[in-house]
C-alpha cells in the first residue's frame, strides 16, 4: 500500500495559504494581509474619508476620555493595559495621554500580528510620551490572550478597538469572547469596539473605495504569496468584490478570477487551478446591534458594564465584566 506524504509547512501562514486555496470555495485570513506594505496600505485606508470607523472611535475616545480613565483607574491601584491588534495606536493615544496627564500608574501592552507596526508604535510612543511604560508582545490574538492570563499579577484593562471583533462570524466571536472571560478576573475591563449596522450603502463605500486603497490591500495577500512563498500570482487577473447583507449585518471581501487560469506557489509546490469569476474569500466586517452584543456577551459569560457611542449611535464602544 503505497505511503500517504505528509506536506510539512515552515509557517502558519504556508499551512494556511495551503489550507485555504485547496478548499472548495477557496479563501485566505485577511490576517495575512499585514506586513510593512500592508500596514501601510492599512493607514491608508484609515485615513479615507469613506472609512468612517476610525474617525467616528476616535471622536468617541476623546469626547468621553475622562470618563473611560475614570472607568480604568476606579481602584487606584496601578493596572496595565493590553491592547489586541494596536496598529498605529492613533486611537489609543488619546486615552494614553490622558492617563499620563492624570499621573495614573499603569504599562501599556500592545499586542500585534505585525512586528513592524509594533515597532513603528514603540518607536512613535517614545517620542512622543516617553513617560509610557510599554512593553510590546508580537503574536496572534489567540497567542497572546495566553500571555495576558499569566501577567504580571496587575489589574487587566484590555482593549480591542476598530470593530475587529467584526472579523469573526459569530460562533468564532462567541469562543473569542469566551477565551477573553478565562484571561480576566473579577475586576479587570475588556473595552471593545462594535460597528453598529447602518445604511447599506456607507458601508459598502467603507470597504470598497473607488481609489482602489481597499483593492490593494487584498490584494497584498496574492503580493505576500509572492514575495515570501514564489507564487506568480497576477494581480491584475483578480477582482476585488464587496458585498454586505443588511439582514445579517455581514460584509464580506472576496478576491474574484478574472480569467481561467493557473497560479503556482514554489514553496508549497502546489498548483491553484481557478474557473473564470471563481472567488477567494478574503474577509468578513460584521456589524452589530445592541441586541446582538447583548446576545454575543451572554453566550460568552460577559456582562456590558457600560457603553460609549457617537451621537448618531453609528459605532459603539463596549465595556465588559467578567
Amino acid at each position: 500500500m503505497p505511503q500517504k506524504t505528509t506536506t510539512t509547512f515552515a509557517t502558519a501562514f504556508e499551512r494556511e495559504v495551503h489550507e485555504g486555496l485547496t478548499a472548495f470555495p477557496k479563501y485566505l485570513s485577511s490576517k495575512y494581509f499585514y506586513d510593512e506594505v500592508g500596514d501601510k496600505l492599512f493607514q491608508d485606508i484609515m485615513a479615507m474619508p469613506e472609512y468612517y470607523l476610525t474617525d467616528c472611535e476616535f471622536n468617541i475616545l476623546d469626547a468621553n476620555k475622562t470618563a473611560i480613565v475614570d472607568l480604568f483607574a476606579s481602584d487606584g491601584e496601578p493596572f496595565s493595559l493590553f491592547e489586541l491588534g494596536a496598529g498605529d495606536g492613533k486611537k489609543t493615544k488619546v486615552l494614553l495621554r490622558h492617563l499620563v496627564e492624570r499621573n495614573i500608574r499603569f504599562d501599556y501592552r500592545p499586542i500585534d500580528i505585525s512586528q513592524n507596526a509594533l515597532d513603528q508604535l514603540e518607536t512613535a510612543l517614545h517620542k512622543e510620551l516617553p513617560e509610557v511604560d510599554i512593553n510590546p508582545l508580537q503574536g496572534t490574538y489567540f497567542d497572546t490572550l495566553r500571555d495576558i492570563g499569566e501577567s504580571n499579577g496587575r489589574r487587566k484593562v484590555i482593549l480591542f478597538l476598530g470593530s475587529n471583533i467584526g472579523n469573526l462570524l459569530h460562533p468564532q466571536a462567541v469562543e473569542f469572547l469566551k477565551n477573553m472571560r478565562k484571561v480576566i478576573n473579577k475586576n479587570d475591563l475588556i473595552f471593545m469596539g462594535f460597528d453598529q449596522k447602518k445604511n447599506p450603502q456607507t458601508i459598502l463605500d467603507a470597504y470598497n473605495d473607488k481609489t482602489g486603497i481597499t483593492e490593494a490591500f487584498n490584494k497584498n495577500i496574492l503580493a505576500r504569496i509572492n514575495k515570501e512563498m514564489g507564487g506568480d500570482f497576477n494581480l491584475d487577473n483578480f477582482l476585488h468584490w464587496e458585498v454586505y447583507d443588511p439582514q445579517t449585518g455581514t460584509a464580506k471581501s472576496y478576491l474574484v478570477s478574472k480569467v481561467e487560469q493557473v497560479a503556482y506557489i514554489d514553496r508549497l509546490d502546489l498548483e491553484v487551478p481557478f474557473k473564470r469569476w471563481e472567488t477567494i474569500h478574503t474577509e468578513i466586517s460584521q456589524k452589530y446591534d445592541d441586541a446582538v452584543v447583548q446576545w454575543l456577551a451572554g453566550k460568552a459569560g460577559l456582562e456590558i458594564a457600560t457603553s460609549f457611542s457617537d451621537e448618531e449611535e453609528s459605532y459603539k464602544d463596549y465595556v465588559f465584566t467578567k
